[in-house]
């Protein structure tokens, strides 16, 4: 099963990922974990992405397309992958179709924006023993101090409200209109992210069989 995931920052995407690999025995083909493999490796677009990023720079979308067709010609994905953080951009998705990638379906995660800003900005890492809580949804038993070793719980950068709010931008802009790119194809099926984790997950194993 040839599979893409596509949902805002903080969605919940990911942990349906790993509940879908599990069951298909298919893997989960990150962009991140690709370019940070293919620079491990020192492959020849490894070395090209690396001088974009030494740069400070965005890695440019015809190496991340490379890096891309490399890691779905490896023998593990010969029955399927799940592509998560990638396409991102219409043209992504036009590239990935030239390559000739023959797509099972496409699920969306669809949460509201208030709804990511609250799930995001609550959560709370500790710096020590990384431990993670939420102020809404696994609050520490002493305000601000983690349950484990006691250490002080710290918000990301990444999980300030005013970052999540530009992250979000950026998916509408860019992202967003994956959705109509596939739903042209009938391979797009749309599952409500706000559930518990077990309803999300039954609802995307029918998506997936539907």
């Amino acid at each position: 099963m040839k599979l893409i995931l596509l949902g805002a920052p903080g969605a919940g995407k990911g942990t349906q990922a790993e509940f879908i690999s599990e069951k298909y025995n298919i893997p989960m083909v990150s962009t991140g974990n690709m370019i940070r493999e293919a620079l491990k490796n020192e492959t020849e677009l490894g070395l090209k992405a690396k001088s974009f990023m030494d740069a400070g720079q965005l890695v440019p979308d015809e190496v991340v397309i490379g890096i891309i067709k490399e890691r779905l010609d490896n023998e593990d994905c010969k029955n399927g992958f799940i592509l998560d953080g990638f396409p991102r951009t219409i043209p992504q998705a036009e590239a990935l179709d030239k390559m000739g990638i023959e797509l099972d379906k496409v699920v969306d995660f669809e949460v509201p924006d208030e709804a990511i800003i609250a799930r995001m900005s609550g959560r709370r890492v500790c710096g020590a023993c990384g431990s993670s809580y939420h102020t809404q949804f696994k609050r520490p038993e002493k305000d601000g101090v983690c349950d484990k070793c006691g250490a002080e719980l710290v918000q990301r950068k990444d999980d300030h409200p005013d970052t999540v709010k530009e992250r979000l931008r950026v998916y509408h802009e860019q992202t967003e209109p994956l959705k109509d790119y596939y739903a042209k194809t009938g391979k797009l099926r749309i599952v409500d992210g706000q559930n518990d984790i077990a309803a999300i997950t039954k609802a995307t194993f029918a998506a997936l069989e539907d």
